[in-house]
């Protein structure tokens, strides 16, 4: 196709020169007449020569497009499939751009929330009484988790004296088990929020002084003479994993100081566990009742089985009787009644109907022989 359209110039380019020729040759021609009658001819021949090359050029074009329109025809049609393609190739884009857009704007907002939600829950624990409502939360929904129930196996705030825990658990042997929750946090979220290691560890060390201090306050109330069949400890309950663990890395005399002071300082993961017990020897207790309550049960009924075996023995003995009398009723029968009846038919008596024939009871009763049912 472009050796044809190049062909098509050149035809159009020699037409054009010939022309021109054609046209230089008649102006020499005309050189040697008058100027009017030669510049009119001129003026002629070039307006003629003009309009043949307009025309050959306008026919030469009409022709070219023709061809190339012909030539150009399947490059049309795989250029409008092309463009289809990128069409529905753009709106499959623009869709995927869409719900883009729409991904990113639900994460911004959630993010947004997310912040806000942060922001709002770190202002909630900077304050000493959103903690402290938050630990018994959490102390509540341990014991539950460990299958305690309330008013059974523990109780909230009880009230002995000046002293109120914020739970006692029941022990099984009838003692209890104070708790009291504490959150020391502040010193703490700061550490977590410092940038530089040395803020960090400064308040670290200011943390692991709020711990002692909640220590020694809660060692100090005694508990375990205000209350009866108390233990000689308390359990303070720190309801933050990381707020707990890290105090006792950053100093290892933590435990030592609590336990001189009879407190027993345990996290959500230990204090279940502790619950756990708690509630395991409930079970324990409970299997104990049920098994004792089995064996008065089944001495309760032994001793029901062994009067109502007498009673069987009584009815043997009175269903021996029976037999005895009814046996005896027989015997009467047949040798009294019988022959007396028998009369009625020698004397000629046809209405008489044939008496039936009783017979003797030859079984008795059988007595109760298993040793546990005889009395001694």
């Amino acid at each position: 196709m472009t050796g044809d359209v190049l062909g098509y110039g050149l035809v159009a380019g020699l037409a054009v020169l010939v022309g021109l020729v054609i046209g230089l040759f008649v102006a020499w021609l005309l050189r040697g007449q008058g100027g009017g009658e030669a510049a009119a001819l001129k003026q002629e021949m070039r307006e003629a020569f003009d309009s043949a090359a307009r025309q050959s050029l306008k026919d030469n074009a009409e022709i070219f497009l023709s061809r190339t329109k012909d030539q150009l025809s399947p490059l049309q049609r795989d250029l409008d499939k092309l463009e289809a393609h990128l069409r529905e190739l753009e709106q499959k884009r623009e869709g995927a751009y869409q719900g883009l857009r729409e991904h990113l704007r639900n994460l911004s907002e959630a993010q947004k929330e997310l912040q806000r939600t942060t922001t709002t829950l770190s202002q909630a624990m900077r304050s000493t009484r959103a903690r402290g409502q938050w630990g018994e939360i959490q102390l509540r929904r341990l014991v539950e988790m460990a299958g305690l129930l309330e008013h059974v196996d523990f109780e909230e705030q009880p009230t002995a004296g000046d002293a109120r825990p914020d739970m006692v658990v029941r022990l099984p042997n009838g003692g209890i088990l104070p708790i009291d929750a504490k959150v020391p946090m502040n010193a703490y979220l700061e550490a977590v929020e410092a940038g530089e290691r040395r803020v960090q560890r400064e308040r670290l060390e200011e943390h692991v002084v709020a711990m002692r201090g909640r220590i020694r306050e809660l060692g100090r109330k005694g508990y375990w003479d205000q209350f009866e069949r108390a233990p000689q400890f308390v359990v303070m309950f720190v309801p933050n994993e990381a707020c707990f663990s890290t105090a006792f890395q950053t100093d290892g005399n933590l435990l030592d100081y609590a336990l001189k002071r009879q407190v027993i300082v345990t996290s959500p993961v230990s204090l279940l566990a502790l619950l756990k017990a708690v509630a395991y020897g409930w079970q324990q207790v409970q299997i104990t009742e049920n098994a004792r309550k089995i064996a008065d049960e089944g001495k309760t009924l032994y001793k029901r089985l062994a009067k109502v075996a007498e009673h069987i023995q009584d009815v043997g003995a009175g269903l021996e009787q029976a037999f005895g009398a009814y046996n005896r009723l027989i015997g009467s029968f047949e040798v009294r009644l019988l022959p007396s009846a028998r009369r009625f038919e020698e004397l000629g008596i046809d209405d008489v109907q044939d008496l039936p024939q009783p017979e003797r009871l030859e079984e008795t009763t059988r007595d109760i022989t298993a040793g546990e049912l005889q009395e001694e």
